[in-house]
Parts: structure tokens; C-alpha cells; sequence
């Protein structure tokens, strides 16, 4: 085991949701809030790497927070009849993970609720804390806020956790507070987030069985 405590994302580190889940919810609530606009899955992918997805439906599209209010009405809507698929070789990390004595955490900005369904659902062991959407906005990534709480729990130095994430906000995240970055890249193949993530990432994977070897072996 190399690091005590794992760290991971949910959405497309975890889970393959994005494609499956909220790509198709987001396309649901265009068509009530911006009729006859519409975004290609890879410029969904991009836009929730950079600048993120709140972001993107405030400064590009122009919803206020009624409109915002309307969106997770109708992503709830749609997750709530659907269930995304956990990544093959995930729950295996998990496992040995946990085996090992170590711990496991999740900071996300998907909703707890949420999170905790698709790893029962998954049938994968659930994590020690979780951190997600419900946070406070000033607490939700990239804010250190819950690795922090994370360090503080369970007496941890940075260098004993890791970070496994997918996107930009986490990886500012660990960087502000010293934690090592793994960059998972089995989600999409879109050449400039892969180009961002290699370059920026302490070690970057692009299938889950890389990462797997790299904790513990």
C-alpha cells in the first residue's frame, strides 16, 4: 500500500457518469431552459474541465439561480431512474485498499446521496468520508477544505494521501495543499484535457489497472 488514506473523485474516476448520466440530464434541461441550444459530449467534457460546470451554465449561458435551481431539479429527475456503471478494477482498489488497514475517501461534486448510491449499487465497500456537492460552495473543490478535514481526522501528512481525479479542481486542490496528484484519464480521450493531465500530474493513468499497480506494487 503506498499511501494510507485513498482519495478519489466520483464521477468518471469511479463511476462512468458523465457519458451515461449527466450528459443526458444536462440535454433534458436545455430543452427547458435554453431551447434549440444544445453542446456535443466532448465540449460537455470540456467545459466541466475548465472552467467547470457552474461556470460554464452561468458565464456562457447566462442562467441565473432560479435557472440553476431548475437544472438539478432535472439532473435529480434523471439519476434518479438511472444508476451509472462503477469502472472495471475499481471496487478491486477499493478492497485491497481497505484490506490493507487503509482508508478511503471521496471528494466530489456530485451530492452525497448520490455518491453512496452508486457505490451500494456497484456493490463497492463505502468509503470512510465523503465530501461532496452539499458541501458549502467556498468548501467544495478546489477549496483544500476537505482534505484538510481529512488530515485532521486522521492524523495524516500530505504525503500520505493521494488524490485520484479526473479534473482541473481536483488537481488544483491537491497541488494547493501538497497532496500527490494521480490523473485518471480512462473517462474520455479528448487531447487537450490528456494533454493538461499528463503534463500536470504527479503520475497519469489512462486505464484503472495502471493504477492499480502503481498503490501497491
Amino acid at each position: 500500500m503506498r499511501y494510507k488514506c485513498l482519495i478519489l473523485d466520483h464521477d468518471d474516476t469511479v463511476v462512468n457518469s458523465t457519458a451515461t448520466i449527466h450528459y443526458p440530464a444536462f440535454l433534458e434541461a436545455l430543452k427547458i431552459l435554453r431551447p434549440g441550444v444544445t453542446i456535443s459530449l466532448d465540449d460537455y467534457f470540456r467545459e466541466n474541465f475548465d472552467p467547470g460546470f457552474i461556470s460554464y451554465c452561468v458565464d456562457k449561458l447566462g442562467m441565473t439561480d432560479q435557472e440553476l435551481e431548475v437544472e438539478v431539479e432535472c439532473w435529480r429527475n434523471y439519476v434518479s431512474g438511472h444508476t451509472a456503471q462503477a469502472y472495471t478494477g475499481i471496487k478491486e482498489i477499493i478492497e485491497q485498499q481497505k484490506a490493507l488497514g487503509g482508508i478511503v475517501c471521496v471528494i466530489s461534486h456530485s451530492y452525497d446521496f448520490n455518491i453512496r448510491r452508486d457505490y451500494e449499487s456497484n456493490h463497492l465497500p463505502l468509503p470512510d468520508m465523503v465530501f461532496g456537492w452539499e458541501c458549502l460552495p467556498e468548501q467544495r473543490k478546489p477549496s483544500t477544505y476537505a482534505l484538510d478535514m481529512i488530515a485532521q481526522k486522521y492524523n495524516l501528512k500530505p504525503e500520505e494521501m493521494v488524490m485520484v481525479d479526473d479534473l482541473k479542481p481536483g488537481y488544483d486542490m491537491a497541488k494547493a495543499y501538497g497532496v500527490p496528484f494521480v490523473g485518471a484519464g480512462w473517462a474520455n480521450e479528448i487531447p487537450e484535457i490528456r494533454e493538461f493531465m499528463r503534463k500536470n500530474s504527479d503520475v497519469y493513468f489512462t486505464s484503472v489497472k495502471e493504477l492499480e499497480q502503481f498503490l501497491f506494487q
